[in-house]
């Protein structure tokens, strides 16, 4: 930017660094009323990013809770397999168990049916 010279004496003109102009005037005037709406909007936007973090940390937390939770339904669907098995495994021998009873019995003379008739006589 160049300064103005006067030419009379070719000397510089001194510029006033304060802009008295109106447009200098209405903007000063409005940014002392647009600074509270300005100083709000932060406290809004503040309240706006507290309240997402409260929110992304609600989020955190239930999405640790629903896996923590789906881990636990893995292990219990697992046991519940486990006793599954284990519990056909205790009815093929308890099946077992009663047969070798059943034979055990049959060939005792003690466990033999007896006519009750025939001793009276």
């Amino acid at each position: 930017m160049e300064l103005p010279l006067d030419e009379e004496d070719g000397t510089f003109t001194s510029i006033s660094l304060a802009d008295d102009s109106a447009e200098y005037r209405l903007r000063k005037r409005y940014s002392k009323v647009e600074g509270a709406p300005a100083t709000m909007m932060n406290a809004d936007m503040d309240a706006v990013e507290a309240e997402n973090q409260v929110e992304l940390e609600e989020k955190t937390r239930l999405i640790n809770q629903v896996l923590e939770l789906q881990h636990t339904l893995e292990d219990l669907s697992a046991r519940v397999d486990a006793v599954k098995e284990e519990n056909l495994k205790l009815k093929s021998e308890n099946q077992v168990l009663g047969q070798y009873i059943e034979n055990l019995m049959s060939a005792s003379s003690v466990f033999q049916t007896t006519d009750t008739k025939s001793k009276r006589k």
